[in-house]
């Protein structure tokens, strides 16, 4: 009978199994986003690595992912950051975050040396995020 996975490994062979071309920025952005906070956990969501708060919240109806924090979504060789509530979130200098009507803000990476010029704009934009986690 074969092990079941854990997340971790889950979001790992997934990551592994991206173009060479994206892999080390998704993996940089990966230890980035699970280095700010140790209540932040990761998961395949969506077909994408999603990163989620695992600490206490209050009750909610879970179809307003109030949990989620961010999906990592590579679109047509270009990676996205999905705030699935990012709407609630105040924009952060050095984003260029896009608003969606359904709540959503999405930031686009272009390269790694992209993700790492944002390094600190990301931090900043997650560490707002967990601020206003209702507990």
């Amino acid at each position: 009978m074969k092990e079941k996975q854990s997340d971790t490994e889950l979001v790992t062979a997934l990551i592994e199994k991206t173009d060479t071309e994206n892999k080390s920025t998704v993996e940089f952005l990966r230890q980035l986003i699970l280095s700010i906070d140790k209540e932040i956990g990761e998961q395949v969501k969506w077909n994408s690595p999603s990163f989620y708060f695992t600490g206490e919240m209050k009750a909610f109806n879970p179809k307003e992912y109030k949990r989620d924090i961010l999906v990592i979504n590579i679109h047509r060789g270009s990676i996205l950051l999905v705030f699935p509530t990012g709407a609630t979130l105040h924009d952060i200098d050095g984003l260029e975050a896009v608003n969606y009507p359904d709540g959503r803000k999405i930031i686009k990476i272009g390269s790694f040396e992209d993700a790492q010029a944002k390094q600190k704009y990301l931090q900043a934009i997650i560490e707002n995020w967990l601020k206003n986690v209702e507990k």
